[in-house]
């Protein structure tokens, strides 16, 4: 199966290892980052979405319109705008892109950050909503007379779009999230199922999760498994934990003086979200997993977003990742700390790698299958000569 690779839209500079160099959104870094990754080998970005952050919408529309080829990914909290609107906004977007966005829809996992724009509903409710959001939203893509809803987080009547996007039939979704309600809300709708970086047996563990998830909701095809790291390579294994090392130490170097992004959009103590809470569970019973997965990453961020880590030599890192993806998963996702300059070197030394051998188990997958054909034709043809 092909493989993707997922890298991030920031609109500045800076990270959890160090401030940025400017406005919180930077035109020009935003774009040199876009094309960064366009020109490296990647397939998409993520556009994040933050309370307090730049709109990622007229962000991406931005990139879209500057860059032929690179494959958008939307942020979006159904909290932030009705149903209807966000429909619109996402088709003109897919029409501006010529046909390269995905919308990842966002539930929200953490009550204080949801407040701040307004939202009280508890995290169960916010699931049910997100549903209910989602399905709105595909209808409208596809919909082409008007039509009433009457559901439980939203009404309308007599809507129908002008605006259509240009996939066909409609946009991809992707969607994320540890908990019960996460499984059961993504397992039905999305076409992309976004999990964070956790040793392989507890990430077959998940994706077995959402399997039986989609199963339940009487899909004949589960989602497509995206899995996110931050990795930290170098060109020798001990230049590479030298840097892993001095990654955690400034992130904890932030984090005490308040610094760190992770302290500004969220508050200290226990996360709420399941996904952060599994992160900070690994960390306690190991700093290293499997091949090449580091865990004070997480551990130096309280279990903040994607934060666990692969550290290594491109060709560690490489085969840590195709370990992944003989899980099942076939979009990597994956940022450094200094996002530029990482997104550069993993597009030069790693995506290649991956690719190279993806391909080779694609050809000997394609070999196996066609072997029992080529066997059993010798067979019939001796069975009609009797």
């Amino acid at each position: 199966m092909p493989v993707e690779f997922l890298g991030i839209a920031a609109t500045h500079d800076g990270s959890e290892t160090h401030p940025r160099s400017g406005p919180a959104f930077d035109k020009d870094y935003t774009l040199r980052l876009a094309r960064a990754h366009e020109d490296h080998g990647w397939d998409r970005v993520l556009f994040a979405y933050g309370s307090g952050s730049p709109d990622p919408s007229p962000a991406a529309a931005f990139i879209a319109s500057r860059l032929e080829k690179l494959q958008i990914l939307l942020a979006h909290r159904p909290n932030v705008s009705y149903p209807t609107y966000a429909a619109k906004t996402f088709a003109t977007l897919d029409r501006i892109s010529d046909g390269r966005l995905t919308v990842h829809f966002i539930t929200g996992g953490n009550d204080h950050e949801q407040r701040r724009e307004g939202d009280t509903l508890t995290k169960d409710e916010r699931y049910a909503r997100t549903r209910e959001y989602i399905r709105i939203v595909k209808k409208i893509w596809t919909t082409h007379e008007p039509f009433d809803h009457e559901g439980e987080h939203y009404r309308f009547h007599d809507f129908v779009s002008d605006t259509f996007p240009v996939q066909q039939p409609r946009p991809g979704v992707s969607f994320g999230g540890s908990s019960p309600a996460a499984l059961e809300t993504g397992g039905a709708e999305a076409d992309v199922y976004c999990l964070w970086g956790e040793p392989l047996e507890r990430t077959a563990e998940q994706i077995e999760s959402v399997r039986a998830a989609a199963a339940a909701a009487g899909r004949a095809r589960p989602p497509r498994i995206q899995v996110a790291f931050r990795p930290v390579i170098a060109p020798t294994e001990e230049l590479a934990w030298d840097k892993a090392h001095r990654t955690v130490a400034a992130i904890r170097d932030r984090r005490e003086k308040g610094e760190a992004t992770t302290v500004r959009h969220h508050r200290r103590g226990a996360p709420e979200n399941t996904g952060s809470q599994r992160l900070i569970a690994i960390a306690a019973e190991g700093e290293r997993y499997d091949r090449a997965l580091w865990t004070p990453t997480a551990a130096a961020t309280g279990g903040a977003g994607n934060s666990n880590a692969l550290v290594g030599t491109p060709e560690t890192v490489a085969q840590a990742l195709l370990d992944y993806y003989d899980l099942g998963v076939d979009i990597l996702s994956a940022r450094g700390y200094d996002l530029l300059g990482d997104a550069i070197d993993f597009g030069r030394h790693v995506i290649p790698l991956v690719r190279a051998e993806v391909a080779k188990r694609d050809a000997e997958r394609a070999r196996r299958e066609a072997r029992p054909a080529a066997v059993a034709e010798p067979d019939a043809l001796a069975a009609g000569r009797r």
